[in-house]
């Protein structure tokens, strides 16, 4: 018998298809639509959030032509996660507009083809290159890439053709020589192969995605005149599409061409025109309700997808009656989390911080008349690592309406980093952590390191001052030495740009930071910074 490689499965994938029943849509009266558009938006958004698991990825495409109108594209760490979300989109007011031209299940693999090794001796026995290689097919992240092709395909099995009749080390070299092909188009294309051997019709799915579609027919084309391909590949339907995101579903539906770019218009309440609170905008994984359960997200204490605040999601249904900002419930506001990045205090003690200093003549924050949230989470990788992981992120962050700034500060007093996230709103920000706690080394959140801790933002000094600044800063670092309950106060510098300052400080208690505040010493600093400074600085307080 023909030895068959041996194989390591990680996620599973649901490819659902939908067509919109438009005759339905344009008589169905205006509420009726605006509910649609309401719970619709709100359960995409929290498939993109992986609000419903521990772990996975959504995406939402439009798919041109006659086949389907509509890609909801999951990953998720079983079977049965992938049946709760079909049920529970059955649930919303848009499922009645919608019909499922098809769908397709896999599961993602890796093969002998791969690695000997990886199968023989186990992970820790190949290298760190080819393990997170391994790690990234078994769990793929939907790349940033806006198009996607999807197509079925299966290995021959002809009278002259069998590909199951070849020896191992025949096929293993004509899978070698097919991704010879492949490499040529290394950032340009990114692809997930699934397994859906007993699982859907074909043997396969393939998913491409790319920025240019012109690459996609390319790279299908040339692999067409490979021996695998051209005597061995037997190919299903193809699909095309566009990705956008879930706030772009009302858009969609009214023809617009998406994604739309667009900065949703909001209400004082915070919520976008055209409905009720629809929760946050904030990054691919994980809200309020976060999907790992302690910190918001997100992508755990450290992209394992856990969050960076707030409790697991309870509940899922969109009609449910569960507190609002839990689960799917459409309606889900969320509680507050404090102006300017108060992640964990109480809203009221972040008011009566800023009451103080204002009594002191010291600026705490609402810069521009606007209040912001921030996510900080400290590193101890190397700057250059960190700050190409987080520019990967900030493509996804800059989809979202909500999302002001992130950057990557480097510390000149500490072995560490500070990647500083802000948003326009409190659960944004919250699920932003989550994907930031999943970056290389991450060693702490900004304040969870003490008792209290309090960040000066934005510090952007004149560019003449910049050197004066620094050498002000280490006098006061000095005075900050030798107060009691001052626990480490770092200068940190945004690596893309050397006049945006960022002061981490941490302190056993807001009384102790505050006699700080109270000094005579910090009172000249800020009279003096008022010269210095291209803008007024944004602080943020963090019990």
């Amino acid at each position: 018998m023909v030895e068959a490689p041996q194989t390591a499965e990680g996620w599973f994938s649901l490819h659902d298809f939908r067509s919109i029943d438009w005759d339905a849509w344009r008589e169905a009266p205006e509420s009726e639509r605006e509910r649609a558009i309401e719970e619709g938006e709100a359960f995409l958004k929290h498939r993109e959030l992986v609000a419903d698991a521990d772990d996975g990825e959504s995406a939402l495409f439009s798919v041109l032509g006659h086949k389907a109108d509509l890609l909801c594209l999951h990953f998720r760490p079983s079977l049965d996660d992938l049946s709760a979300i079909e049920r529970r989109f059955e649930d919303t007011a848009l499922a009645k507009f919608t019909e499922r031209e098809t769908s397709y299940v896999s599961v993602t693999e890796v093969s002998g083809y791969v690695s000997d090794d990886y199968f023989e001796a186990g992970a820790d026995a190949v290298d760190e290159g080819l393990r997170r290689y391994i790690e990234g097919k078994l769990k793929p992240d939907i790349p940033d890439e806006e198009y996607v092709s999807f197509y079925p395909m299966s290995k021959r099995r002809g009278e002259e053709h069998n590909w199951y009749d070849l020896e191992f080390e025949e096929r293993a070299e004509l899978m070698a020589s097919h991704g010879e092909v492949g490499k040529e188009y290394a950032g340009k294309i990114k692809q997930v192969i699934a397994s859906s051997v007993g699982l859907d019709d074909h043997e396969w799915g393939v998913t491409l995605f790319g920025a240019d579609p012109t690459d996609i027919k390319d790279i299908v084309y040339e692999m067409r005149f490979d021996p695998a391909s051209s005597r061995y590949g037997e190919f299903g339907d193809f699909y095309v599409g566009r990705r956008f995101p879930p706030t772009d579903l009302d858009a969609f539906l009214a023809g617009e061409t998406v994604p739309t770019g667009r900065v949703p218009e909001r209400d004082s309440a915070g919520h976008p025109h055209g409905g009720g609170g629809h929760g946050d905008e904030g990054g691919h994984h994980g809200d309020e309700g976060s999907h790992h359960g302690d910190d918001g997200h997100g992508r755990g204490e450290g992209h394992d997808r856990s969050g960076a605040g707030g409790g697991p999601a309870h509940g899922d249904h969109p009609h449910g009656d569960g507190d609002a900002g839990e689960g799917d419930h459409p309606h889900g506001e969320g509680g507050g989390h404090g102006e300017e990045g108060g992640h964990d205090g109480d809203g009221a003690d972040d008011e009566d911080i800023r009451g103080e200093l204002a009594d002191l003549d010291i600026y705490a924050g609402k810069p521009h008349g606007e209040d912001v949230y921030a996510t900080v989470l400290y590193s101890e990788a190397d700057t250059e690592e960190l700050f190409d992981e987080v520019e990967g992120l900030r493509g996804n962050f800059d989809h979202y309406g909500t999302h002001v700034k992130t950057a990557v500060y480097e510390g000149r007093h500490t072995d560490r980093a500070a990647v500083v996230s802000i948003w326009d709103t409190a659960s944004a920000a919250e699920t932003a952590g989550g994907f930031l706690s999943e970056l290389p080394d991450i060693v702490a959140r900004a304040g969870e390191e003490s008792g209290f801790g309090t960040m000066g933002m934005f510090y952007t000094v004149k560019p003449d001052y910049q050197s004066e600044f620094v050498e002000t800063f280490d006098d006061v670092g000095d005075l900050l030495g030798e107060m009691d309950g001052h626990v480490e106060t770092d200068l940190m510098v945004n690596v893309e740009d050397e006049n945006d300052m960022f002061i981490a400080s941490q302190w056993n208690a807001k009384e102790d930071a505050m006699g700080f505040f109270r000094s005579d010493e910090f009172s000249e600093t800020v009279q003096w910074g008022r010269d210095v400074l291209a803008d007024r600085p944004r602080h943020v307080f963090l019990a």
